[in-house]
C-alpha cells in the first residue's frame, strides 16, 4: 500500500508588485507518495519553480508571500512551523537541486566545504568526519578524484561536475524528498543522460521520493511515474505517465505532446500552440487557456473549470473533458 509523503492542498503564493498582485501559484493541490517520482511540467512562468520554493518556504518577502493552503509533510503542516523548525527540515529531510548550480554554489568556498557545512549542521558530525563523508558523497555521484575535487572551487569545475556537486550536497543528509528544479536543463545531452541516470540510481539505493520540475517531456517519460501539468499558476491535468502520453485529456497537454519533434515523422513544420501565455496581472475570464484553445466553447470563456476526477488517478480541468474522453 502506498503511503503519502507530501500532500499539498490549496497552495496559493502571490507576489505584490507596483503594478498589482501576481498569483504565481493559485490553488495548487497534489501529493507525492514515498519512493515515487512526480513530474511537474509546463511552460516557463507557469508556477513550477514558485511551487517548489513555497514547499521549501524560500519565497522572499518582499515581494512574495504564501497566502493560502497547507503543505503536509509526514503528517505535519510545514507552513505552520517556525523558521528554526523549518531549517531543521530544509536540507535535511527535504532537499533541493536548483536550476543553475553556478549561481547556487558560493564562489569563495571550496565545494567540499560547502557540502561539509550541511553535514555538520544537520548530522552533528565533527570536521574530520564531515570531510570524510563529503569525499564519499562526491564519489557516490560519480566525480573522479573526489579527494582532489573537494578542495576545488566551483569555477574550476565543468557544468556537469557542478551539477553533481549540487546533487551530492542535496543527498548528503539522506533526504526523504528531493526537489529537482530543472536539474539538467543547462547541460549537453550526454551529461544530461548521465545526471538523470545518476538520479534514478540514487533513488533506488536511497529510497527517496523526487519532485522533478521540467519543461522537457522526454525527461518526464524517462523519470516519472505520475505527472501534473501546470498552466498560468494552476494544475490543469494530473495522470500516471503512461496514461498521459497515450491520451492527454486537456488541450494544453495535447498541444505540448504534439510539439515534440519525432524522428519517425516526415519533415515539416513543428506543431505550435497558438497565442502566448496570459499576463498574470490580467488573466482572462473563464478557463485561462481558452484564448489559445482550439476546442473552446462559450462556457470556457465565462466560467473557470474545476479540477475534477476523470478516471482512476486522473484529474483534468476542462469543461469539454467528457467529449475529449470519448475521442481518447
Amino acid at each position: 500500500m502506498t503511503e503519502t509523503l507530501l500532500d499539498v492542498q490549496g497552495l496559493k503564493t502571490c507576489f505584490y508588485t507596483e503594478d498589482g498582485v501576481v498569483p504565481a501559484v493559485d490553488g495548487v493541490s497534489f501529493h507525492i507518495n514515498r519512493g515515487e517520482t512526480l513530474g511537474m511540467v509546463g511552460e516557463s512562468g507557469c508556477g513550477k519553480s514558485v511551487t517548489s520554493l513555497s514547499i521549501m518556504r524560500l519565497i522572499p518577502w518582499p515581494p512574495g508571500r504564501i497566502v493560502e493552503g497547507k503543505v503536509w509533510f509526514e503528517g505535519q503542516d510545514i507552513l505552520a512551523k517556525s523558521e528554526p523548525e523549518m531549517r531543521k527540515i530544509r536540507g535535511n529531510e527535504i532537499s533541493m537541486i536548483f536550476q543553475e548550480p553556478m549561481t547556487s554554489l558560493n564562489p569563495v568556498y571550496t565545494v567540499g566545504d560547502q557540502i561539509a557545512e550541511a553535514i555538520q549542521l544537520h548530522q552533528g558530525l565533527g570536521r574530520r568526519e564531515a570531510a570524510r563523508k563529503t569525499v564519499d558523497m562526491l564519489r557516490l555521484v560519480g566525480i573522479p578524484l573526489p579527494e582532489r575535487r573537494a578542495h576545488e572551487y566551483p569555477h574550476q569545475l565543468s557544468g556537469g561536475m557542478r551539477q553533481r556537486v549540487m546533487i551530492a550536497m542535496a543527498l548528503s543528509c539522506n533526504p526523504k524528498l528531493l526537489i529537482a528544479d530543472e536539474p539538467s536543463t543547462a547541460l549537453d545531452v550526454t551529461i544530461q543522460a548521465q545526471i538523470l541516470e545518476l538520479m534514478k540510481r540514487l533513488k533506488r539505493e536511497l529510497g527517496m521520493a523526487i519532485l522533478l520540475i521540467t519543461h522537457d517531456l522526454g525527461v518526464i517519460a524517462e523519470m516519472a511515474q505520475r505527472v501534473v501539468v501546470m498552466y498560468a499558476g494552476r494544475i490543469v491535468e494530473e495522470a500516471d505517465v503512461i496514461s498521459l502520453f497515450r491520451r492527454p485529456l486537456h488541450p494544453y497537454t495535447d498541444g505540448l505532446l504534439h510539439s515534440i519533434p519525432r524522428i519517425d515523422a516526415k519533415k515539416g513544420r513543428l506543431h505550435v500552440i497558438e497565442g502566448v501565455v496570459p499576463n498574470p496581472l490580467n488573466l482572462p475570464p473563464g478557463c485561462r487557456f481558452h484564448p489559445r484553445c482550439p476546442y473552446a466553447a462559450e462556457v470556457c470563456r465565462k466560467e473557470e473549470p474545476p479540477l475534477e476526477e476523470a478516471g482512476p488517478g486522473r484529474r483534468v480541468s476542462c469543461w469539454r473533458r467528457a467529449e475529449r474522453l470519448e475521442v481518447a
